[in-house]
């Protein structure tokens, strides 16, 4: 006796659309994008420092020191302490750092990197401590912007002209131990 084999198949044949979708590398986009936003989220969060005092950045008019804190206060007077336990010395360094930026930008509004390195170094700022941007690009294009950074213990006084407008603020210092990221210039 010759017993005839099923052919059938024990489960239906789907589209490989519908397949695809199901049990192919898409299915789990959905799952990796949520937790890729959710670390993006976190990610921008921890960049923000929490500080509960900052809401934002406030715009400095010429003269004036923009703080952490948003309130603008006038760089010429006496120095503006950004929160109440400020320590003497950032406060002194941010004054100095003001005054010979100020000094600088009267004269020359898109200072270059030399001239910034020579004014805060002239006003007595040691050249270990100071970190200047470039004030031209790599295809050498003129910056917009030139900042300079002076490392004050555990802080970072940080000017930049714009300009001819100058503005100062206190930054914590870098996981790397320096104000700026990238390459020494």
């Amino acid at each position: 006796m010759n017993r005839a084999t099923d052919t059938r198949q024990a489960t239906p044949i789907t589209s490989r659309a519908t397949r695809s979708r199901r049990f192919g590398p898409a299915a789990g986009r959905a799952p990796a994008a949520l937790a890729g936003s959710l670390l993006m989220v976190l990610a921008l969060a921890a960049c923000t420092g929490g500080s509960p005092t900052a809401t934002g950045t406030g715009a400095a008019t010429p003269g004036e020191v923009a703080t952490p804190s948003g309130l603008a206060t006038t760089g010429s007077t006496q120095p503006a302490a950004t929160s109440p336990a400020e320590d003497p010395a950032i406060v002194a360094m941010k004054q100095t750092v003001t005054d010979a930026l100020g000094k600088l930008a009267a004269g020359t509004p898109k200072p270059a990197t030399a001239q910034v390195t020579d004014a805060l170094t002239g006003a007595g700022i040691s050249p270990p401590a100071l970190e200047v941007s470039a004030s031209r690009t790599p295809t050498g294009l003129e910056a917009d912007a030139i900042e300079a950074a002076v490392l004050q213990g555990t802080d970072c006084v940080v000017g930049q002209v714009r300009d001819g407008k100058v503005t100062v603020i206190v930054l914590p210092v870098l996981a790397s131990g320096k104000c700026f990221v990238g390459a020494a210039a």
